[in-house]
């Protein structure tokens, strides 16, 4: 099933699920007032526009479903959910469907509660122990994993290795978002970002700084009731601005190791990222979680963001970094936000709590 399946990532839910060899779309749920109409039908305007933005055409297994309205909606036949609704909806519908099937969602209603794990895939797969706890606490069968912000994803991917094999003291970031990461409403009007940069996206630089930090941290406690994470405890800080650029979010990263970071190491580091994601055999995983490129005017949007069919973060500009201190990397990352950083970020993350057995 799927929450707020007529909006921009509801849509992109609706497009990546189809044809997966795993999960089948049998529920699509929106507003009331798309309720009662076919999917084809709920998606074109009152001048018969189709307002499709996921790219292509819909899947035309899911023009004829029927749209529910998702107050009404239950899980009665439903294995799991996909939530795409806003923030305020999310509070309120999330903890319902969450009760009896697991929920994967792209809002950040619930991702600072000490009991949700913000589960990036390749990067915290222990985190998801996490979920039993919230199942004991809050009397779920099933949970709630929401994913990351989509400007947090290419920077905690990227970390994860840095951390691993250098350490980490500090980190500092400017993001340059496309206007696809704002949605559809209210989004940006073209006329205020063309020939522009707007210069601050509000509560953005805080979710990523917060999200980083729980993300890279540490799952502690052995037992359900006692088990939380608890934060990495280094600097970040970030400037988040929005350009005029459709999709992918290119970020320029700076960051203090606690090790000497030679960029051959660095490279090798942020290249073999991944293997043990890679060995699940996902259908969703890409070849690559992290693509390096040594062409010195890449990456860039047009050309990178899909890569790895949009699932692969690409950094380029690998470059020693000793502003903040005696030894560091610096780097500019590209990753595609409305795929890896939402919807098909979501389904990954599903397809290996199935493996590892949080189905059930």
């Amino acid at each position: 099933m799927v929450l707020g399946a007529t909006g921009v990532a509801g849509q992109q839910f609706v497009a990546a699920l189809s044809g997966h060899p795993w999960f089948s779309l049998a529920r699509l749920c929106a507003s009331e007032r798309s309720a009662g109409r076919s999917y084809g039908q709920a998606l074109r305007d009152e001048r018969g526009s189709l307002r499709w933005y996921a790219g292509g055409e819909p899947p035309p297994e899911s023009l004829d479903l029927p749209v529910i309205a998702a107050k009404e909606a239950t899980t009665d036949g439903i294995d799991l959910v996909f939530s795409a609704v806003e923030s305020d909806a999310a509070k309120e519908l999330e903890p319902k469907f969450a009760a009896s099937v697991p929920v994967f969602s792209t809002a950040s209603a619930f991702r600072y509660e000490p009991d949700v794990p913000i589960l990036l895939p390749g990067v915290n797969r222990d985190h998801a122990k996490l979920i039993r706890t919230q199942q004991q606490r809050r009397g779920f069968a099933g949970f709630i994993a929401p994913g990351p912000n989509c400007t947090t994803v290419g920077l905690a991917m990227t970390l994860a290795p840095i951390r691993a094999a250098f350490g980490l003291r500090r980190v500092v970031m400017t993001s340059l978002q496309a206007v696809s990461g704002a949605g559809r409403s209210p989004g940006v009007a073209a006329l205020d970002v063309i020939d522009n940069i707007i210069p601050y996206i509000p509560g953005e630089e805080e979710k990523v700084e917060r999200e980083t930090r729980k993300i890279l941290g540490d799952c502690l406690g052995e037992s359900d009731a006692a088990r939380a994470i608890s934060p990495l405890s280094v600097a970040v800080s970030c400037t988040c601005t929005r350009v005029a650029v459709l999709d992918g979010h290119t970020e320029a990263v700076f960051c203090e190791t606690e090790r000497p970071a030679p960029l051959d190491e660095v490279k090798a580091a942020l290249l073999s990222f991944g293997s043990e994601l890679r060995a699940l055999n996902l259908p969703s995983c890409p070849a690559q979680l992290i693509a390096v490129t040594d062409d010195p005017f890449r990456p860039q949007p047009r050309l990178d963001r899909d890569h790895g069919q949009g699932m692969t973060t690409v950094v380029g500009r690998l470059r020693p970094e000793q502003a903040l201190g005696p030894h560091g990397v610096k780097y500019v990352l590209l990753s595609h936000n409305t795929k890896m950083g939402a919807a098909q970020g979501a389904l990954l993350t599903a397809e290996q709590l199935l493996v590892d057995g949080y189905f059930r």
